[in-house]
């Protein structure tokens, strides 16, 4: 990973880390309905292990305790999208693959919502901020626009 990609990843907040993670089951679930196009089964089967392992991944991360019905919410999500997606792959559907796209992306664009409001997901520092070795933002504003490293934001 580039070291703009790893710098955009530590200063993210908790929310657009969330989101990445969906766009990565996503990313990973479009692999797996074209490798089933393709007839590709290791493809296929790879792509749905690392949908599954974001998957895990995230429902590993829910805190009951803190999160109360919308943390049980997500976790019966989990658990039913986990099961689709082996549904998907066993029977190398790409309709469920589709359906399950969907329900994926219905939950990530929900994520996105939160990730707009102030109160819940603050904005992080800006690039212009933060002094860099030589005292530039290593932006060329010719090229890029007055504005480019100020009031950007990082989308996975």
């Amino acid at each position: 990973m580039g070291s703009y990609q790893n710098h955009a990843l530590e200063s993210a907040s908790a929310v657009d880390l969330v989101v990445a993670l969906y766009d990565g089951i996503l990313r990973f679930l479009y692999a797996a309905s074209a490798a089933v196009e393709r007839g590709d089964a290791v493809g296929r089967r790879n792509a749905v292990k690392r949908a599954l392992d974001i998957i895990i991944h995230l429902q590993a991360r829910l805190r009951m305790d803190v999160g109360g019905r919308p943390a049980q919410v997500l976790s019966e999500f989990y658990a039913s999208i986990f099961s689709e997606i082996l549904q998907a792959s066993q029977s190398a559907s790409r309709q469920k693959f589709d359906h399950a796209i969907d329900c994926v992306r219905n939950v990530r664009d929900a994520w996105r919502q939160v990730a707009k409001d102030p109160e819940v997901n603050p904005a992080p520092l800006q690039v212009s901020s933060m002094p860099s070795r030589h005292g530039q933002s290593g932006f060329d504003s010719d090229e890029y626009g007055a504005d480019a490293a100020v009031g950007s934001s990082w989308n996975a």
